[in-house]
């Protein structure tokens, strides 16, 4: 392996003397052998930047390299675990160092030790190729964790274990590969975390991710395999927005990355995941949970690894054929990693201070989610939902300008929706989703009778009442002819009884497409019956002594989403209420 000596140190970058490096090999730096990797070769001169504290490094400090890429262990022991950066089990951590890190710690990556009972798929004859699976583990009560032939191997199988309990140190099956040497395989296998894992076929989006959030599902769905943006400034909802997904998504697997985010919210994940009960399998949440903790305190480096082993940990249990949603929290965080690292490499700046790469590392991020069959022939997604702060609120800075380059999907959150307590607190008219036409004919199946009716007209209505709102602020509302008020009316309606939605509620903090369909069926039967009314002259404050606007506020309570029938009770009501006034 090639060694060297350090011959400078720039906060987390530091520079080595001597060739023999490649680029993006991991290096051990300093006696304390921290974990580095090379990130620029020039003149005989290695750049390599740290992924922990350089504090107390010296000039002459051996530097020596692993002859591999930065690489992450994938096996069993990922889910209902919480790893830093570099894939580092904190727990484990937290042994050896207590509450605080220290520099050079070396802990597996996956419990060595461990016995985990397996059943070996192949026989002897087989021939594998990347992808197969070689083993099933009971990683979880939730989690059927397959274990893979890694992609770049394949051969015939001349020895298997028998079912029976195994360490991932321990080999499970052993190849005879076309260049004739035999390969084990075991339970884990190594991966670089900045290539991406190989497919077989990749699918369209025509699948859409189920939320149970309103206003996601219904006027802006993202698809399974998709992308999204969570745009908005402090105190907007980004993290309670992203754990609202992370709890009622469909997606079999959750990998949440706190990047540079505040320890006490990681904390908070923490605390409502492992007290939260799936209610996919009314099993704890955390047995289908990956968390990667990478807190603003923690070194800046390893802050730009953590979404990339993320990623190479969704698309492991996606190559498994399990469906899964990463959410990184946030990755203006992760920019501003970039930022500095670029900066100690003297590097020219661009806007704001930002690397010229930033669109290219952000492309790489997102291009990595996909809908697709593994070359072992199952079908599974990574989705990625990655969470923007930009500074005031201003979607005019670069992180939020490239990041609507490479997702198909903008939830921007607004500050005045978020302080009037309107949650979640996406802004319908300056979000969108670009996955609506490829999701309609699901929709159709799946949405009952006239979904994508009802959404295109609480849309329109929507839009409406923003155009009418400006010529409110001019000159009133009074001044508006009836069938206008009627519009404001209902869109209110929309607004609150519908778009807005109670996470402590328990039948409002997930709702049911079908109710969701339900329940935009009441809101436009009310405004035709209305409009009907208002067109034989009848005035719209006769109709609004009804009362019939509150109560659709009401509705999301008072209905239960196990006992839908009642929506014919509200169409019975409104019925007979409007028949009164005529």
């Amino acid at each position: 392996m090639a060694c060297s000596v350090i011959k400078g140190i720039s906060g987390p970058v530091v520079t080595a003397g001597g060739s023999g490096f490649f680029m993006m090999e991991m290096v051990y730096v300093g006696r304390s052998r921290l974990i580095g990797e090379v990130i620029g070769l020039s003149g005989g001169v290695s750049t390599i930047q740290v992924y922990e504290e350089t504090e107390g490094l010296s000039l002459g400090e051996p530097v020596e390299g692993t002859g591999a890429p930065m690489s992450i262990m994938l096996g069993p022991g990922i889910m209902n675990n919480i790893f830093d950066g570099i894939e580092r089990p904190l727990s484990e951590l937290e042994k050896i160092d207590g509450a605080f890190i220290s520099r050079g710690s070396k802990v597996s990556l996956l419990p060595e030790d461990k016995k985990w009972e397996t059943k070996v798929i192949p026989q002897v004859g087989d021939y594998l190729y990347g992808g197969d699976i070689i083993a099933e583990v009971h990683e979880t009560d939730s989690v059927t964790h397959r274990s893979l032939v890694p992609p770049d191997v394949s051969g015939e199988v001349i020895r298997t274990a028998p079912d029976g309990y195994y360490t991932i140190t321990e080999p499970v099956v052993t190849l005879r590969t076309p260049s004739g040497e035999e390969k084990e395989l075991f339970l884990a296998h190594r991966w670089p975390i900045r290539t991406p894992r190989p497919v077989k076929e990749r699918l369209p989006m025509t699948v859409p991710l189920i939320t149970g959030q309103r206003i996601i599902d219904t006027l802006f769905p993202v698809a399974k395999g998709g992308t999204a943006a969570v745009p908005g400034g402090f105190g907007t909802g980004k993290t309670m927005t992203q754990h609202q997904l992370a709890k009622w998504c469909d997606a079999d697997i959750i990998i949440y990355v706190g990047c540079g985010e505040r320890g006490n919210e990681m904390s908070q994940v923490l605390d409502e995941f492992s007290s939260l009960i799936d209610p996919r399998t009314n099993r704890p949440m955390t047995e289908r949970t990956c968390l990667i903790a990478n807190t603003s305190n923690m070194p800046v480096a390893a802050r730009e690894a953590s979404i990339y082993t993320g990623i190479t940990l969704a698309e492991y249990y996606r190559d498994m054929g399990y469906h899964v949603a990463i959410m990184a929290d946030s990755t203006s965080r992760w920019a501003e990693a970039l930022r500095e690292i670029s900066g100690r490499l003297e590097e020219m700046p661009a806007e704001e201070g930002f690397p010229a790469y930033l669109p290219s590392r952000l492309s790489e991020f997102y291009e990595r989610a996909g809908r697709t069959v593994s070359f072992g022939g199952k079908e599974g997604s990574v989705t990625i939902i990655g969470a923007v702060s930009p500074q005031g609120s201003d979607f005019s800075e670069p992180v939020t300008q490239n990041t609507k380059r490479f997702v198909r999907t903008f939830w921007a959150l607004d500050k005045s929706l978020a302080y009037a307590r309107h949650y979640p607190a996406i802004n319908w008219i300056l979000s969108y989703s670009e996955y609506g036409v490829d999701l309609e004919d699901w929709f159709d199946a799946h949405g009952g009778d006239r979904f994508l009716e009802y959404k295109r007209r609480v849309s329109h209505l929507l839009g409406e009442e923003d155009r009418l709102m400006e010529i409110v602020k001019l000159i009133g509302a009074d001044v508006l002819p009836d069938d206008q008020k009627l519009i404001l009316e209902t869109s209110a309606v929309i607004r609150q009884g519908f778009l807005q939605q109670n996470a402590f509620h328990k039948d409002d903090t997930y709702v049911p497409l079908e109710k969701q369909r339900r329940m935009m069926e009441v809101i436009l039967h009310l405004h035709d019956g209305a409009a009907k009314l208002i067109s034989s002259a009848v005035p719209i404050s006769q109709i609004k002594r009804l009362g019939l606007f509150e109560k659709l506020n009401r509705m999301k309570y008072d209905i239960p989403n196990d006992d839908l029938t009642k929506f014919d009770e509200y169409i019975r009501e409104i019925d007979e209420a409007l028949e009164k006034v005529r």
